[in-house]
This record gives structure tokens, sequence and C-alpha cells, in this order.
């Protein structure tokens, strides 16, 4: 894997962390990465850097010994933090819209793969064609095929 440069030049990101929208005007790009202030982590999606790991309520996550070059560095007086290298440890799903600067952080593996071990769908509601709402719970104990389509 080719080494990206890191180049001090902020852009202005959106980032989108879980129910949580962040505006941050000094973020730093590097290919698929995201580096963030540890002020700006924190404000984006609630992680403070502390002794025992990168923290948030009651989960503090160690970062892999030898490694902290990839999640951390000093630059401009300042420490950086790589949310994006953080979220592939931790198992989290993100995009990224170069053009636009955004980025979508989805829950981390042990949140999403709980869900999976109850082999329950979570509800939610759609519309048929005749714009009639139709909930999952409404189903309950009935069996349901759904189909999806994407034309991407």
């Amino acid at each position: 894997m080719a080494t990206q440069t890191f180049d001090p030049t902020p852009v202005t990101a959106t980032v989108l962390y879980q129910d949580n929208v962040t505006t941050i005007a000094d973020a730093i790009e590097t290919g698929d990465d995201l580096w963030l202030t540890l002020p700006a982590l924190h404000r984006a999606g609630g992680w403070e850097l502390k002794p025992q790991g990168v923290c948030r309520d009651q989960i503090c996550i160690p970062l892999p010994n030898g490694e902290s070059s990839r999640y951390l560095r000093q630059e401009q007086g300042e420490q950086w933090f790589n949310l994006s290298a953080f979220a592939r440890l931790i198992e989290q799903p993100l995009a990224h819209d170069s053009a636009h600067h955004a980025w979508s952080f989805g829950p981390p593996a042990w949140e999403w793969k709980a869900r999976l071990t109850t082999r329950q769908a979570p509800d939610f509601t759609l519309a048929d064609l005749q714009g009639r709402a139709y909930s999952l719970s409404s189903f309950h104990g009935k069996k349901v095929l759904l189909a999806l389509w994407a034309s991407w």
C-alpha cells in the first residue's frame, strides 16, 4: 500500500457520524483518510483520546501497538487523528464523496453485528405504488418476502 502524503491544507468537510452532522472547517483529507484535530474529533463523533485509547461514553478502543502513526500525527502545532483509519479498525462502514468533502460513518461493528444475532430486521415504513404506507412490524408473525431493486 502506497503511503499518502500528508497535505496540511485544510478543507471544510461535512461529517455525518451516525445521527450527528458536523461541519469541520479544518479537516485534512489524504486519499481515503480523514484527519481531524482532537477537538473536531470530539465534536464530530464524540470520541476523545485518553491514555487507555480512543473513548466514547463507556467504550474505549486501544490503538494497536506500534501503529500510532496510522492514527495520530503532530502537524502545525496540532495533534491530528485519522478518523477513517479508526473506522476501519472498529469495522465501521464509511462512505466518502471527495468532490464535496463529505464523509459518512455508520454504526461500529459491535452495534451492527449485535443486530444480526437477533435475526430480526429493524422496523421501517415504505409506501406502495398507490401511496399507502406499510410498516414491517404490521406483518409480525407472518412470512414476508422483500424484493429490493436499485438502478445503480
